[in-house]
């Protein structure tokens, strides 16, 4: 099967996002290096300042003017230059930085959905565009620039001691600024930053639930309720706008009064003749620029504050996961007699199982002891919440028992390899789902479409002539937006050669009948029969009991125990004789 490859080779570590970002440490020194050619630069202007007003005006001199602008014109464009640089690869370090993480993020969101579904499983994506904007934009770089502010302010301290205590004046307030809009805003944008992950998740299981809402005439309640909820999250987005707003006005105040008052201490100076009137300009450009990181900081802090959120969620995410982001890369095994399923002796055993669903302390499987062997048909049944797809998840090595083991072969399923497992296994869910792409990859499984097993799987569902009647065949697409409908029967059916699909040795369907008519039940039975004949192990999990005329086994489950286990007595004529091997 094919698979996400990152572009470096070592995958990222999973306990937090931060020994990935020191991954690319050469990356940030040389963002770093760029900042301090640029922040050198910036001193340009300010001694520019001091040779035109303390030089030139005196001296008259249009040669040394000359001289002087072209230098500055060099020195800004070697500024230009860095800038421009250090941005290129700040987007590329976040480019590089999506596609490491994006195997890893996309493996992790997709453990999480089996072991605790969320509503909006496409958050973390969400997350991840959040942190590589935030890295790629202007916060980040006032970071790099505000090392530089003690540099700025001792050159003031040279031009003049009072110059350089206004500049520490200035940047103290705006610092007590920022620090301000952290502590007033930082909580509350939290909250209102999940309100939103929140209200969007309502409104995407509104819309993926659209016909049921119709129908019911659940529409105007749905309504009211989201319009209640969203004029909620809008006025708590308000206040924290507010309270930006009036730190970001205070910030302004703050940058023109420094303008302003640089000015004119350095014009009191002067007319004292304790400051030239080149010194008096090069220290306001100078503190001007000392001071902007600062400004920037306070600007983007609700950028800075999202991307911390979205780093924190997307930490726990990582450290809750334990798939590998190579995870279904390999290809799948070639089914030799060295595999642990096999199609000779695939006996199913459970000693003593217990299993507990994610987030609940009782358990749901009580103490388990059950032998399914190969070629028997065993028909599970029981009432709803019993136990029967708590079972079905656990064989699958979806959810791991708490108590117990299993061995399947004689194997247990932690010594198998994934491609086997999932080789080994087919699985027909009680909720039936195609995925995008053609008749033929969801039959595949999406891997490499070999046609004479397509086929074979669909013959022995008994859905080939029914693929045949499509207008393009088994090329179809289903699926998504732009896949041809189809109705519950014929995904079932669909989904049944899906499981079918490379002849596994053992099958797990849950209510495989459940949407299925006359003409789909007896290619259901047909299919069973030939599975039997095939010596394959087969669970069906229904609460249909006409599954009792081709079934050997009838379990019953009750509050998950076994209540009742008998055998069945088998047809006398088959319906279907079983097609060749593959």
């Amino acid at each position: 099967m094919s698979g996400v490859t990152a572009l470096d080779s070592a995958p990222p570590q999973r306990d937090s996002l931060w020994p990935l970002l020191r991954q690319f440490r050469r990356e940030w020194w040389v963002v770093g290096l760029f900042s301090f050619v640029a922040n050198l630069m910036m001193l340009a202007p300010s001694l520019y300042m001091l040779q035109v007003f303390d030089r030139v005006m005196v001296s008259q001199n249009g040669l040394t003017l000359l001289l002087s602008t072209l230098i500055l014109v060099y020195f800004l464009l070697l500024m230009g230059l860095s800038e421009w640089f250090r941005s290129r690869l700040l987007v590329r370090l976040g480019v590089r930085l999506d596609q490491r993480l994006s195997p890893t993020l996309f493996a992790a969101t997709f453990d999480q959905q089996l072991r605790q579904p969320r509503p909006n499983p496409a958050q973390p994506f969400s997350d991840l565009t959040t942190l590589r904007q935030f890295l790629t934009g202007n916060g980040v770089l006032a970071l790099f620039d505000a090392p530089w502010l003690p540099i700025y302010l001792a050159v003031l301290f040279l031009l003049h001691p009072t110059l350089g205590w206004i500049g520490v004046a200035f940047a103290t307030l705006l610092a007590l600024v920022a620090l301000l809009s952290h502590r007033v805003t930082s909580q509350p944008l939290r909250q209102v930053l999940q309100r939103g992950v929140d209200l969007d998740s309502e409104q995407q299981g509104a819309l993926r639930n659209a016909e049921t809402i119709e129908a019911l005439g659940m529409l105007p309640a749905l309504q009211q309720r989201w319009w209640q909820r969203y004029r909620q999250q809008q006025i708590a987005q308000e206040g924290v706008d507010q309270r930006s707003r009036r730190l970001a006005a205070l910030s302004k105040f703050l940058r023109f009064s420094q303008q302003s008052l640089s000015l004119g201490a350095g014009g009191w100076l002067v007319i004292h003749g304790e400051l030239t009137a080149g010194a008096m300009i090069a220290g306001n450009i100078l503190m001007t620029r000392a001071l902007q990181p600062i400004d920037l900081l306070v600007n983007t802090w609700r950028a800075l504050a999202g991307a911390r959120s979205a780093a924190s969620r997307l930490s726990q995410l990582l450290a809750a996961s334990h798939r590998p982001p190579s995870a279904g890369s390999e290809p799948p095994p070639q089914g030799d007699d060295s595999s642990p399923l096999t199609t000779k002796n695939c006996t199913l055993q459970l000693q003593q199982v217990s299993v507990t669903a994610p987030n609940r302390q009782q358990p749901i499987l009580h103490h388990l002891d059950l032998t399914l062997h190969a070629g028997t048909i065993t028909l599970l049944i029981g009432p709803s919440g019993s136990g029967k797809s708590t079972l079905a998840r656990t064989l699958l090595g979806l959810w791991s028992p708490q108590q117990g083991r299993i061995t399947i072969a004689g194997v247990s399923p932690a010594d198998w390899s994934a491609a086997q497992r999932h080789a080994g296994i087919g699985y027909l869910p009680q909720d039936v789902e195609l995925l995008e792409g053609s008749v033929a990859e969801n039959i595949a499984r999406f891997g490499e479409v070999d046609a004479v097993q397509v086929i074979a799987a669909a013959e022995q569902a008994g859905v080939h002539q029914l693929i045949l009647r499509f207008a393009q065949g088994y090329d179809t697409p289903i699926g998504g937006r732009n896949g041809v409908p189809l109705s519950a029967g014929q995904r079932q059916r669909i989904a049944l050669a899906r499981a079918l699909y490379g002849d596994p040795p053992l099958l797990i369907l849950d209510e495989p009948n459940a949407s299925l008519d006359e003409a789909g039940e007896q290619a259901l039975l047909q299919a069973l029969q030939q599975l039997r004949a095939r010596q394959r192990t087969v669970l069906v999990i229904s609460h249909r009991r006409n599954l009792m005329a081709v079934a050997d086994r009838l379990l019953q489950l009750d509050a998950g125990q076994i209540a009742a286990d008998r055998s069945l007595p088998l047809p006398s004529t088959p319906t279907a004789s079983p097609p060749k091997d593959l």
